[in-house]
């Protein structure tokens, strides 16, 4: 049943009456809706940590996290209330290392109430600016939607890597708002199947047609002239986590590859990011988290691997250099990646698309897939027949 909003756009709650925050726990969802409950800014940032909420939500918990720690402190001295804030502040922003978005919205959060002169005033500045962090980010995913809408052609068949979240949000809202369609094709993506979990899900609750692909099938979607769907697939889009600004893209482990692939395919790739990070010139300057590489051996806490297997890796992100990138999308217009850093110099109140051109990538016999794609053989559907009776089923 389609809605006019998906039920993980507004997953973080800060409910002031009860003194918690409350995170709608996407490592379970969409087979349970459960919240999980925070009642300091330690344990929201222990929620970030430990995937309760992931992609825009660390954003809206870092924000909701710094509001409860203004909250709590409003009966203390000034200093010692600043103090309480710089400690929530410092566990919010280094919850996670590689997504930048805690970080950001703390530090704005922090240096609004630099010149409060009492505890009052350090917690309405907190309050209200935690609140504008939320509604910022939100606003500036619909028009980071409409500038990938730019790049796109009338009705895109786009491939989707992990979970794009407020952007993926955007990008349906500013396809609606122009009377658009998009088809989605979306990777599972392992270990956590955000994919099919989050981004397929609310797809489909926003009546979006998606067909849902593991991840390894992704080159050989790229690659086929039948495609996938309703047809071939006109580019890859996701979002990235951090946009360096020498145009590389850090995103979920896997983008690397779906990039690739779509480049030895001659199919464009468009990241999505709010902005890029000015204290990453480049890509190393990233730091790349490694998580627990336990999570690998299981699937949603079943076991997947054998018993015998005990070592495995898993690093969270991987980089994608910019000769791979074909156009970076934010929420000041869409810039080549070596470009990126002109963002910054964009007025953010101009209409948020520029002069690049919609690219159309459409295989038919009049238009085919170029030499290299060829070789990828086209695919036939298969129904499994079911032996008859006199049949051995050895």
């Amino acid at each position: 049943m389609s809605t006019s909003t998906a039920t993980l756009e507004y997953s973080v709650v800060l409910d002031e009456s009860a003194g918690v925050v409350r995170i709608l726990d996407r490592r379970v969802f969409p087979a349970r809706v459960e919240w999980v409950d925070a009642t300091t800014p330690d344990e929201v940032a222990s929620a970030i940590r430990d995937m309760v909420t992931q992609s825009s939500g660390p954003l809206y918990a870092a924000s909701a996290g710094m509001a409860l720690a203004a909250l709590q402190a409003r009966g203390l001295p000034l200093g010692e209330a600043r103090t309480a804030l710089g400690r929530a502040g410092r566990a919010l922003a280094t919850a996670r290392p590689t997504n930048a978005h805690p970080r950001d919205a703390v530090a704005r959060i922090l240096d609004a109430g630099r010149d409060a002169d009492d505890t009052v005033a350090l917690v309405a500045a907190t309050l209200e600016t935690a609140t504008a962090v939320d509604r910022d980010y939100r606003e500036a995913s619909l028009r980071l939607g409409r500038a990938t809408l730019s790049l796109l052609p009338e009705s895109p068949r786009i491939l989707t890597h992990c979970w794009a979240d407020a952007y993926l949000f955007g990008l349906v809202a500013a396809a609606r708002e122009a009377g658009r369609e998009i088809e989605w094709v979306a990777t599972e993506t392992r270990p956590y199947l955000q994919g099919a979990r989050l981004t397929a899900h609310s797809l489909r609750e926003l009546d979006q047609k998606v067909t849902l692909i593991t991840d390894g099938m992704a080159a050989a979607a790229l690659a086929s002239p039948r495609g996938v769907g309703t047809g071939p697939i006109d580019a890859v889009v996701t979002a990235a986590d951090r946009v360096a600004l020498d145009g590389s893209v850090v995103n979920k482990v896997g983008t690397l590859a779906h990039a690739a692939a779509a480049a030895a395919f001659g199919i464009p790739y468009f990241a999505m990011v709010e902005a890029p990070d000015p204290g990453a010139p480049t890509g190393a300057d990233i730091v790349i988290e490694d998580r627990d590489p336990r999570e690998v051996l299981e699937v949603l806490g079943q076991r997947t691997a054998s018993p015998l297997v005990t070592d495995a890796w898993y690093p969270a992100f991987d980089v994608t250099p910019p000769r791979l990138v074909t156009r970076i999308a934010t929420s000041r217009g869409t810039f080549e990646p070596a470009r990126v850093g002109e963002h910054f110099s964009t007025d953010p109140d101009a209409t948020a698309v520029d002069a690049a051109p919609a690219l159309r990538r459409r295989r038919s016999p009049a238009d085919p897939a170029p030499i290299a794609a060829t070789v990828q053989p086209d695919t036939v559907a298969f129904r499994p027949v079911s032996p008859s009776p006199d049949e051995d089923p050895q």
